[in-house]
């Protein structure tokens, strides 16, 4: 009792240094925000829960009080612009007390951490609305550091106000640069920077102890989070791809909740009557409830208004999008509905690449993610929403097509459901262990396909970036161990951990308690050659350009990452040999991008990438960031008119065809060359200074098709090297019988693995 009453004396008294620091610039601050009781019960069950059941469970002591607290101000300060170092040493006494302020149940200490760090918001954004009334010199030597998350903590006052003139004065060149005239650009950034205030205003109790939180939970291990309800929610719709509402996407944009998107077939899309940027105001509840009004409020209340139990009815008050914001107001009762989100579902296209008159068909399919509904799967529905589902079918539609090869294509996917992967592994082998699990204790269990048979029995390859974590890689070390397909792009993400989910409302004696959950590490996965993708990840057998900044993206990244081991193998028949094919389908290759100039710009881009990152420093010369605008431009125009030259005039060599159900019925050829020039003309765009939600709907809407619509010179390059292996299989029968071992070809001769692992 002492001790607490020391630490919540020690906080009070660091709390009123912060107030009285406050500066009269700071118009209307917000109360301070207090932490609810039930947050500080969350905060104590889960740290029983992490300290006896993770798998690298750590004691809650001083030394983790120290990691949280650096966690936490990186957390809310990462490019270290708002804190000074003044700040971090007026609550260096608290750094050895964040574990009694968990055990004790008293969260006074981070939430008044997180109180300074709102104010000091605050008066970064005023001073910065301030400097739009001074005039910048754009002719001196001068330059901003573009990425601050490893510098020091400004020293001082002086120090960070100088940091923000650097940063005022670069948005205000960006647009200077882009044509904008004076006026133009102080009234956007002035609206941009009041928009940040705004926006971080909003935050509320449930945030920043989520933020907290997650500095704890972190500081254990990398995959290890806390979600507050909501969040939880909303992990569990993005696992299950459904939830019942209406089916728009909504952002916000100048305190309007807008609609970005309407989903076809989903109670707005069949009403007709909802149109993307109609801005929803109001919100009612049944056939007769009240209007909530929603201006100015949070983008996720708002949903959280609109979603609601099938069949049940909600009224959106709309302002329509061609319409000024005193005109009439429409009022559209919709039947709230099952969606499916069928964006992050898998997909389908078949890419033809020509070759000295013959034609291969490569099967192409994209999967974002790895996902399952658990509780329909436990309901015993048969119709359950799952990855490998979708795959099977997809596959039986490309078989159909007449497919030579197929490409999995998980690029970005950052894993989800590990049954899924085990089960999608299971459709290209025909039996055996997949991936093995090491528990908290060294027990190893063995995940194993069970099911006799395969949806695809002809060659395969799966592409792969830096991007691809967790489940993707289980797969994909699974087909490169077993020797069945070709593994394509660049090392991948190096995560080779499982995590669970653990409720804390167990501890909660009552329906109402609302704890959050704990998405929590509980074992770590193996390959089955014993070794295992952490830190390593999976290594391509044709690698491609690496794209990411592996230095601050992947589990090397981070400080506390789990080391690298290995286990002994599991037993497991290899089903073919590529060590023969590679070689070949690299060479290939690596002659035929040397000549190919979209592979060439791509190399470029890749090379002012790496060289911006390692200066780190942006120009505030207007005559040197001119010049380097006008390369820009210049690269741009000569790589626009080879795109508008290649869709005008398609090569005979490839040529991509999408799924039927993803194209739009009716369009015409003219019409499609003509959205995939303005796409090309999107995507190559110089940069305009502007933020997404500061350009119009339409335009933000036009550039993303056009990203999606570029062409995707790695996975074409892919489909290329598929197309390559058909050929060599079909020319050699000594290959083929390595290649496809479920073939007529098959090697009945294949051994079970027996080395050791080192």
């Amino acid at each position: 009792m002492k001790k607490q009453m020391m630490l919540v004396t020690l906080v009070l008294a660091l709390s009123a240094q912060a107030g009285a620091a406050q500066t009269d610039k700071s118009a209307a601050p917000p109360p301070p925000m207090k932490p609810l009781a039930q947050q500080t019960q969350a905060a104590l069950w889960a740290s029983r829960v992490l300290t006896r059941v993770h798998y690298k469970a750590m004691p809650l002591d001083d030394a983790m009080s120290e990691k949280i607290f650096d966690r936490y101000f990186k957390s809310l300060d990462a490019e270290k612009l708002f804190f000074v170092q003044a700040d971090i040493d007026r609550f260096a006494p608290l750094r050895t007390k964040l574990d009694d302020a968990i055990t004790n149940e008293d969260l006074t200490a981070p939430f008044a951490i997180y109180n300074l760090y709102q104010q000091r918001f605050d008066e970064r954004m005023a001073y910065a609305r301030e400097l739009l009334k001074t005039k910048f010199d754009f002719t001196a030597d001068e330059s901003y550091q573009i990425d601050r998350e490893k510098a020091a903590w400004p020293k001082n006052d002086e120090e960070v106000r100088d940091l923000w003139r650097k940063r005022v004065k670069n948005d205000w060149l960006r647009l200077k640069l882009a044509g904008k005239e004076d006026k133009a650009i102080r009234e956007t950034l002035d609206k941009r920077y009041e928009s940040y205030t705004a926006r971080s205003r909003k935050l509320n109790s449930e945030d920043v102890f989520q933020i907290f939180m997650n500095a704890y939970a972190m500081s254990i291990e990398p995959h290890t989070n806390y979600l507050g309800p909501r969040a939880s929610e909303n992990f569990d719709i993005a696992m299950r791809l459904s939830l019942e509402g209406i089916g728009a996407v909504l952002q916000t944009r100048d305190e309007y909740t807008v609609v970005r998107e309407v989903v076809p077939g989903s109670p707005a899309g069949l009403s007709g009557k909802l149109k993307v940027g109609d801005r929803i105001v109001g919100v009612g509840q049944g056939e007769s409830g009240p209007i909530t009004e929603v201006l100015g409020m949070r983008i996720d209340d708002v949903v959280q208004l609109i979603r609601g139990a099938k069949d049940s009815v909600v009224r959106l008050d709309i302002l329509p999008a061609d319409a000024g914001p005193d005109a009439k107001h429409v009022v559209l009762p919709l039947v709230r509905k099952k969606i499916s989100m069928e964006e992050q579902a898998a997909k389908k296209s078949v890419i033809e690449v020509r070759d000295n008159g013959v034609k291969r068909r490569i099967g192409v399919i994209s999967l974002p993610t790895f996902y399952q509904d658990f509780e329909a799967r436990r309901r015993g529905d048969k119709d359950f929403k799952s990855a490998t589902r979708d795959v099977s079918r997809l596959l039986g539609e490309l078989k159909k097509d007449k497919v030579d090869n197929v490409l999995i294509d998980l690029r970005n996917n950052g894993g989800g459901s590990l049954n899924e992967a085990v089960e999608l592994t299971g459709l290209f082998i025909d039996k055996g262990p997949v991936v093995m699990q090491r528990n908290a204790e060294g027990k190893v269990d063995i995940e194993s396909d069970t099911n006799a048979g395969l949806a695809w029995d002809g060659p395969m390859g799966v592409l792969i970036n830096r991007g691809s974590a967790s489940a993707s890689e289980i797969f994909a070390a699974a087909i490169q161990d077993y020797g069945r397909g070709v593994i394509i792009g660049e090392g991948s993400f190096g995560k080779g951990t499982v995590q669970t989910l653990f409720s804390l409302d167990r501890f909660g004696g009552s329906e109402k308690a609302r704890f959050g959950e704990l998405k929590m590490t509980i074992a770590q996965f193996f390959r089955i050659n014993g070794g295992t993708t952490q830190l390593r990840g999976v290594t391509p057998d044709i690698k491609l350009p690496a794209m990411s900044d592996t230095d601050n993206f992947g589990e090397s990244s981070y400080d506390n990452a789990l080391p690298w081991v290995a286990i002994k193998p599991a037993p497991y028949l290899p089903t073919g040999d590529l060590k023969d094919i590679v070689p070949l389908l690299d060479k290939k290759h690596e002659a035929r991008v040397a000549k190919d100039k979209d592979f060439q710009y791509l190399l470029d881009d890749i090379a002012l990438v790496v060289k911006q990152r390692k200066e780190n420093q942006i120009s505030l010369n207007e005559t040197v960031r001119r010049k380097e605008r006008d390369a820009q431009e210049a690269r741009a125009k000569a790589r626009e008119k080879r795109l508008i030259a290649q869709i005008s005039n398609p090569s005979d060599d490839l040529v991509v065809i999408p799924d039927p159900k993803d194209v739009l019925k009716g369009a015409k050829a003219a019409s499609k060359t003509a959205k995939q020039i303005a796409a090309v003309k999107g995507a190559l765009r110089t940069d305009d200074g502007l933020q997404g939600d500061e350009r119009a709907l339409s335009a933000e809407l036009d550039a993303e098709t056009a990203a999606k619509s570029a062409k995707d010179v790695l996975l074409n390059e892919s489909a290329r090297i598929l197309a390559d292996e058909v050929a060599l299989i079909k020319a050699d029968t000594r290959l083929a019988a390595k290649v496809l071992p479920y073939g007529a070809a098959a090697d009945a001769k294949a051994t079970p693995v027996a080395a050791t692992a080192k």
